[in-house]
């Protein structure tokens, strides 16, 4: 599987970007999705992630109510729509594939096996 991360941009403080992630293959709804992000000289952190079928979501605390996750499985593509943006949402922002994730791993970085390149989103205060 191959992931193309696109959407992000500058902004102003409160408001919105969709992220899109385009995924080669014919497998893509075999597979769980996320989103991570890293903003500079910090950690790569979760942000969402969405089941194989798109009937299950899950957020870090810090995104959730503001972003949600989706996936049109026709179209192998996986969306982030990011409403209420914050300057601390500033980050390269990334999606990820895995399969078999459960809810122990699904916010874990390890359980993912592609990723994309990131795609940046600044949010100026």
């Amino acid at each position: 599987v191959q992931l193309q991360a696109s959407g992000g941009g500058l902004v102003q403080a409160g408001g919105s970007l969709r992220l899109s992630c385009a995924a080669s293959g014919r497998t893509f709804s075999s597979y769980s999705m996320g989103w991570f992000r890293q903003a500079p000289e910090k950690e790569r952190e979760f942000v969402a992630a969405i089941n194989w079928s798109g009937g299950s979501t899950y957020y870090a605390d810090s995104v959730k109510g503001r972003f949600t996750i989706s996936r049109d499985n026709a179209k192998n593509t996986v969306y982030l729509q990011m409403n209420s943006l914050k300057p601390e949402d500033t980050a390269v922002y990334s999606c990820a594939a895995g399969r078999s994730l459960i809810q122990s791993t699904r916010a874990s970085a390890a359980a993912y096996t592609y990723w994309g390149q990131g795609t940046e989103v600044t949010v100026s205060s």
